[in-house]
C-alpha cells in the first residue's frame, strides 16, 4: 500500500457526524490530529473552523478537510482542476484582501458593505506541501475575516447554502453592526441555528471562489470555490483571525455578484477584472 511505500502508519478514527459545520469533534479525535503528521477528514460537517484543526495545524500537521465529500468528487469537478492556475490566482486575490480596508458585494439592487482593515487574506489552494498547511480538498478559494461589527447592508443568496444545499430560490439577509437580523426565503426555516445567538449570526467570512472546475452542487465544499463566486459565512472565524467562536459556521453562495476592494473593481458580474 502506499503508506507502506512512504514508510508512513495510517490510523483511522470514526466518529459521529457533527450536527452542524464548526462543532469540535470528541477529545480523542481532537487528541490523535495534534499528534499525526498528515491529517484527511472525510466528515459530514466541516472541522475546517474547529479549535482541534486550528491546534494540529499548530502542531505542525498538515490538514486536508472534506466535508460532505462524495465518491463522485473524489474523480470529478474541483478535484480535476489545473492547481498550479488555482494557487496563481488563490495567491493573487489574497493578497488584495490582505492590502483592502473595504469591500463591497453588489447584486440584485443589494449592496452589503464591510471592513477588512487589518485583517489578513487566507489561500486555500489545495496545495499543502509544507507542515502546518491546511485547507479544504478539493480547493480554491481566497477568503477572510472581515472585522466585526462592521457588515452592514442587504445581500442575495442565490446559489447555495450549509443547512439546505442547491437553492431553489434565493435567500434575502438582512445584515447591521456585523450581525444578522433578518433572513426571509423559501428555506430561511432551516437556518433557525443562525438566530439561536448572536455569534452564530456574525458575518464571520468573505470568500472569493477560483477553482474553474468547480461545480454548483449543492454541496459546500465544492460550491465555495466555484469559479467567479464569493461566499458570505455567519459564525465562527478564530480559525483564520477573527474573534467570533459560535456553534456554527455556514457558507451561502452567491452567483454572478459585483465585488469591490477599496472601490476596486474585482468582480463583474462573476467575471474577474483588474487582477
Amino acid at each position: 500500500m502506499l503508506q507502506k511505500e512512504m514508510g508512513a502508519e495510517a490510523m483511522l478514527m470514526v466518529m459521529k457526524a457533527r450536527k452542524v459545520s464548526g462543532e469540535e469533534p470528541p477529545e480523542p479525535v481532537a487528541k490523535a490530529m495534534a499528534e499525526a503528521d498528515v491529517v484527511i477528514c472525510p466528515t459530514v460537517a466541516s472541522l475546517t473552523h474547529t479549535n482541534a484543526r486550528i491546534n494540529a495545524v499548530k502542531r505542525g500537521a498538515r490538514v486536508a478537510t472534506m466535508p460532505g465529500i462524495t465518491e463522485e468528487m473524489f474523480a470529478e469537478g474541483a478535484i480535476t482542476a489545473d492547481y498550479q492556475e488555482v494557487e496563481e490566482l488563490t495567491l493573487k486575490l489574497t493578497e488584495l484582501l490582505t492590502k483592502a480596508e473595504t469591500a463591497k458585494i453588489v447584486k440584485n439592487g443589494c449592496t452589503l458593505t464591510m471592513s477588512l482593515k487589518g485583517r489578513n487574506g487566507i489561500a486555500s489552494t489545495g496545495v499543502y506541501k509544507k507542515p502546518g498547511a491546511s485547507g479544504n480538498l478539493p480547493s480554491g478559494e481566497a477568503y477572510i475575516a472581515p472585522l466585526e461589527g462592521t457588515a452592514s447592508g442587504e445581500i442575495v443568496i442565490d446559489g447555495s447554502m450549509v443547512g439546505v444545499g442547491k437553492l431553489s430560490k434565493p435567500l434575502h439577509a438582512v445584515i447591521s453592526e456585523g450581525k444578522l437580523v433578518k433572513l426571509v426565503g423559501e428555506d430561511a426555516d432551516k437556518l433557525s441555528v443562525l438566530f439561536a445567538n448572536d455569534q452564530n449570526g456574525s458575518v464571520g467570512e468573505l470568500g472569493i471562489g477560483t477553482n474553474r472546475n468547480a461545480r454548483l452542487c449543492g454541496i459546500i465544499l465544492e460550491d465555495e470555490k466555484v469559479y467567479g463566486t464569493i461566499h458570505v459565512a455567519f459564525g465562527t472565524n478564530t480559525s483564520f483571525g477573527g474573534t467570533v467562536k459560535a456553534n456554527c459556521h455556514l457558507d451561502g453562495i452567491v452567483l454572478k455578484p459585483d465585488l469591490y476592494l477599496d472601490d476596486k473593481l474585482v468582480l463583474k458580474q462573476g467575471v474577474f477584472v483588474n487582477i
